[in-house]
């Protein structure tokens, strides 16, 4: 999928909340400014968030109660070994009622699962290329 601007990756995103559900896990992966966090921001007003939704990069996590669902979207990109994320209990947030984003996930080492998607964003110019893939039958 090709995506113009980003309107075009809020409206992706707004698509891809359709198909999320409790439980669930998503991998993104792109170069930084590939527009992961925008892509989070149109998944979280597609699943009825109205608030603003800022990048996690300082904080690990960003927290966020929609209609009942608990979301969680996670940026690792400063994440220097994965033993930290040990120390914030990482494994508390993943269960079967959140549905959880993450972020730069190869900085968490093993210490999670495979996914439920991977989305791989590439860049080409002011262009943006989603590549999607499910990874368990959810």
């Amino acid at each position: 999928m090709i995506i113009k601007d980003e309107q075009g990756m809020l409206a992706a995103g707004k698509q891809l909340a359709l198909k999320l559900k409790a439980g669930m896990i998503v991998f993104l992966e792109g170069d930084l400014g590939a527009g992961k966090t925008t892509l989070v921001r149109g998944i979280l007003q597609g699943l009825g968030h109205q608030g603003a939704v800022k990048s996690p990069t300082y904080n690990l996590v960003e927290p966020y109660i929609i209609n009942d669902q608990p979301v969680f979207h996670f940026d690792w990109y400063r994440v220097k070994d994965a033993e930290e994320l040990e120390y914030m209990g990482i494994r508390d947030y993943f269960n079967n009622e959140s549905i959880c984003f993450v972020e730069w996930p190869v900085n968490g080492g093993d210490l999670l699962t495979e996914p439920d998607l991977l989305i791989k964003i590439n860049i080409y110019g002011t262009e943006r290329e989603l590549l999607i893939s499910n990874y368990k039958d959810s």
